[in-house]
């Protein structure tokens, strides 16, 4: 799998993610110093190869002549993500995407998880952005240090999650609740809905609860990773107000 881009790429470097630094020939060497001092720290080989030859390999002219190659992606069993909240002694914070299709969407939605110490990150099979060099490169890193979870059928999932006394919470513009009027002090699964549609109805019927996230704009929704990001800030706040044990 490839990332490109200058941010990204010295990102995946400074992580010990990247198997290879690869940059086009003709490359200012001042643009690109940072990313051979961090390729040359991190014991990654670098390469040097004509523009026109990792055009195509990316399939784009928007690379900034510069690209890594990284492991490729690939899902978790459940039991790591729920195994990850016990190692660690926390309350467990689980996101569930209902059919989010957008990989830009996706990776940015890791990314927080991640950034918010979520213990996995849940997809659907069917209609669901699959993970590709987009996603990984939208989060940034991120995709290798968090469980990437995809199940056969949601509503599935979270009925067996609610008979392990996980509480269930979609994140709706109409729904009855704010994110600051919530107990998070429990086992927690968010559900963030897809970018045109919100959640389907059985999922929404699933859920515990479902909370809207004030806004003060004319705009009605947020983007689906920002709805994410918000949701996923809000449970934290909320626990460290109420620490365990208090």
């Amino acid at each position: 799998m490839w990332i490109y881009g200058r941010n990204p790429v010295l990102e995946a470097l400074q992580q010990g993610q990247a198997r290879r630094l690869v940059v086009a020939a003709g490359v200012k060497k001042a643009a690109v110093a940072e990313l051979h001092k961090a390729a040359r720290a991190a014991g990654v080989p670098i390469e040097t190869v004509p523009r026109i030859e990792l055009d195509r390999a990316l399939g784009t002219t928007s690379h900034q002549g510069v690209a890594a190659e990284l492991p490729e992606l690939e899902y978790a069993p459940l039991d790591d993500a729920l195994a990850r909240a016990s190692e660690r002694g926390e309350r467990l914070l689980l996101v569930l995407l209902d059919q989010v299709q957008d990989p830009r969407n996706y990776g940015a939605i890791i990314r927080s998880a991640e950034v918010f110490g979520a213990h996995g990150v849940v997809t659907e099979a069917r209609r669901s952005a699959p993970l590709t060099a987009v996603v990984a490169k939208t989060a940034a890193g991120a995709a290798s240090h968090l469980p990437l979870v995809q199940v056969a059928n949601l509503p599935t999932l979270i009925r067996d999650l609610k008979r392990r006394n996980v509480w269930i919470y979609g994140a709706d513009a109409g729904g009855g609740t704010t994110p600051g009027r919530v107990d998070w002090d429990r086992d927690v699964a968010l559900v963030i809905g897809s970018e045109g549609t919100g959640l389907r109805r059985l999922v929404t019927e699933l859920c515990d609860e479902l909370v809207a996230i004030p806004t003060r704009g004319r705009i009605g929704s947020l983007n689906a990773s920002v709805a994410a990001g918000v949701m996923l800030y809000a449970v934290q706040a909320g626990r460290d107000r109420t620490p365990r044990g208090g």
